[in-house]
């Protein structure tokens, strides 16, 4: 049973983006997690509303995997990047991009996520551009310059 294509219609209603689905074992226990966002950021209610839901949806539809958990989240600060739409709606973003392959001698690469295409990103790092093609990825997130944050919040 696809789970993301089950909930994916019941987010997509509620005005939400669904970031990422993961159904793991941790602890003894199965997880179901679900990642949302929209422009703007989640709160609680949101998550509350749109967790009810879900929950509802899986139960109509019968997912019976066993006993597990739901949970439902926002991304945070420091979201991950999957499709090519996520990667073009933070170009300027600092970025953390591992590849699956090594590229130029290594398998992390840190920078400015300069441009996002169809085909590939380009990531600013300290050795120059790097162009990567998504197909080359094995995880990618933004990535926040903490110590500027905290500058900007004591302002």
């Amino acid at each position: 049973m696809d789970v993301e294509a089950l909930i994916g219609p019941v987010v997509e209603a509620a005005r939400l983006e669904l970031v990422e689905v993961t159904f793991r074992k941790e602890g003894g226990r199965r997880i179901l997690r679900v990642t949302v966002d929209r422009e703007g950021g989640v709160d609680l209610d949101t998550i509350s509303d749109i967790a009810e839901r879900v929950s509802r949806r899986l139960d109509l539809e019968g997912f019976q995997p066993g006993p597990y958990v739901l949970e439902v989240s926002s991304p945070g600060i420091e979201r991950p990047l999957k499709r090519p739409s996520d990667f073009e709606r933070h170009v300027g973003e600092r970025v953390k991009v591992k590849t699956t392959e090594p590229v130029e001698g290594s398998r992390t690469h840190s920078g400015a996520l300069v441009s996002a295409d169809r085909d590939a990103i380009v990531i600013a790092t300290e050795g120059g551009e790097l162009r990567v093609a998504y197909a080359g990825i094995a995880s990618a997130r933004t990535v926040v310059d903490w110590a500027d944050e905290l500058k900007r919040s004591t302002s």
